[in-house]
């Protein structure tokens, strides 16, 4: 039996959709739907972060705050859909005065997650969403245990992200337009 985990870097999948589909708003039950096909499901982990916030908070920090976690929440409603979160940490200002914030922990829980699977051999297949190359030293260790990667990717995913990965899908303007929201 062939079952396949899809992990999605989202704030990779935000850039994407941001910066080359113009802010597309996607269905993402039917992307989950789409990565995993033809293959069993176990479960689609979605990574990323809440807004951050200031001590205290603006009006519109609360806002974004509220719309993120709202966001959040319908995702973990998607059967076997898993919302990990990571945090944001500030790291200062940059010249022009725009605060400079950090992901942090959503890497690694991607990394954690995709060789925990591989290793209790629950998957037989790994759908990545991601674009850099942190994930690699996983992505290896889950092909040790015999897991295809399938990379799916933006216009410029790191050139060993994408030889790292057995099968490589660029998102391009099709795939976006067959999970487009009514």
């Amino acid at each position: 039996m062939s079952r396949l985990a899809t992990f999605i870097d989202g704030a990779y999948l935000d850039f994407i959709l941001r910066d080359e589909f113009a802010s597309a708003r996607i269905d993402y039950a039917l992307l989950a739907k789409k990565i995993s096909e033809p293959y069993e499901l176990l479960r689609t982990y979605y990574y990323n972060c809440l807004p951050y916030q200031s001590n205290p908070p603006t009006p519109d920090e609360n806002f974004r705050f509220g719309q993120k976690q709202s966001f959040f929440n319908r995702l973990n409603k998607i059967p076997r859909f898993e919302v990990r979160l990571g945090r944001l940490a500030w790291r200062g200002v940059d010249p022009n005065g725009k605060p400079i914030l950090e992901q942090k922990r959503v890497d690694l829980m991607l990394g954690l997650d995709l060789a925990l699977l591989s290793f209790k051999h629950q998957i037989t297949h790994a759908a990545i969403l991601a674009g850099d190359s942190d994930f690699i030293p996983a992505i290896q260790v889950a092909k040790d245990e015999g897991v295809l990667i399938h990379l799916y990717h933006g216009r410029h995913p790191h050139n060993e992200l994408w030889d790292a990965a057995d099968e490589r899908l660029l998102i391009n303007k099709d795939f976006v337009d067959r999970l487009l929201r009514p």
